[in-house]
């Protein structure tokens, strides 16, 4: 992560103010943030909280909430290093004790929420109170599940979707009526740019894209909405994909995607179904994982 808490310039990217939305879940937005925060003067995180398992599950399950876990990690993400609260909000309980696995900023986006569920506000609170630099949303104001067809049957849950072999053919959430936070519409509208992924391509990325006002909001979009690849498949959720078969999933779905981000040596870039794939280095020394100053690099400059 940025050791400085201000915005860096990179270079090659516009000296003038940019706003930029973030969408997806888990540790691969998390990585975009980190690269945003490297350019843009507005970030605005969109969180899917479909998550049903470990800590957030738990949490679900007791207190009837959307899934805390990943709008921790994004504001964390989104933090100020120097302050004391970043790490405590990853802070895990250890085994043997009634807290066991919980994390603490879980524990405590919970303990905010109203008797409404919403995560918004909380999420607000938390990110103050760590000095985030941008803002943190829920895909949807209240809880929702992920549900599949897998292979012609019907699989419900995110964490269920994610460990079952064979291939997924389309994703909702449910309720499809889930209302979303006002201010995420609004910030898909007005920015710069729109970055989905990386992340589980199902139960990250569309999970939060294909909520129905989310996806509105990028189809009257035009332009600057950038798909970010995956490094490489994800088993089972995406074993066998290619590049292609990553892109071809989100259209499938009615996301519109103007320039599909893939790692790779640079060569020719080339389009596939009206959408622009530039293929750049993104991966991190170990080839693990994308590494946000080359990401923070690449985006500034199709921003």
């Amino acid at each position: 992560m940025s050791q400085s808490f201000e915005t860096q310039v990179v270079p090659g990217s516009s000296p003038f103010a940019l706003s930029a939305v973030a969408l997806g879940g888990g540790h691969g937005l998390a990585t975009t943030l980190v690269a945003l925060r490297r350019y843009a003067t507005q970030v605005t995180a969109v969180v899917s909280v479909a998550d049903d398992g470990g800590s957030s599950g738990r949490l679900r399950q007791s207190n009837g909430i959307p899934a805390p876990g990943d709008l921790r990690r994004c504001i964390t993400a989104l933090a100020d290093p120097a302050n004391p609260w970043t790490a405590a909000l990853e802070y895990r309980f250890p085994a043997g004790t009634a807290l066991e696995d919980h994390a603490l900023g879980n524990l405590m986006l919970a303990a905010l929420t109203g008797p409404d569920g919403n995560l918004s506000g909380p999420a607000q609170q938390v990110a103050r109170l760590v000095g985030a630099r941008g803002r943190v949303f829920p895909a949807t104001s209240v809880p929702v599940e992920l549900e599949a067809d897998i292979a012609g049957e019907r699989v419900v849950g995110q964490l269920a979707v994610a460990q079952t072999a064979g291939g997924i053919r389309r994703v909702a959430v449910v309720p499809g009526e889930a209302p979303t936070p006002p201010a995420v519409p609004e910030a898909i509208a007005s920015a710069d740019q729109v970055v989905l992924g990386p992340g589980s391509l199902y139960t990250s990325v569309l999970a939060a894209a294909t909520v129905r006002a989310i996806r509105e909001a990028l189809t009257e979009r035009r332009g600057g909405r950038i798909y970010v690849c995956n490094l490489a498949p994800q088993p089972p959720e995406t074993a066998g994909y290619r590049e292609e078969d990553h892109l071809m999933a989100i259209l499938g779905h009615g996301v519109p995607v103007d320039v599909m981000l893939v790692h790779g040596a640079p060569d020719a870039e080339f389009e596939v179904q009206g959408t622009r794939v530039v293929r750049r280095d993104l991966a991190d020394a170990g080839g693990g994982g994308h590494d946000p100053v080359k990401l923070a690099r690449w985006l500034s400059q199709l921003a």
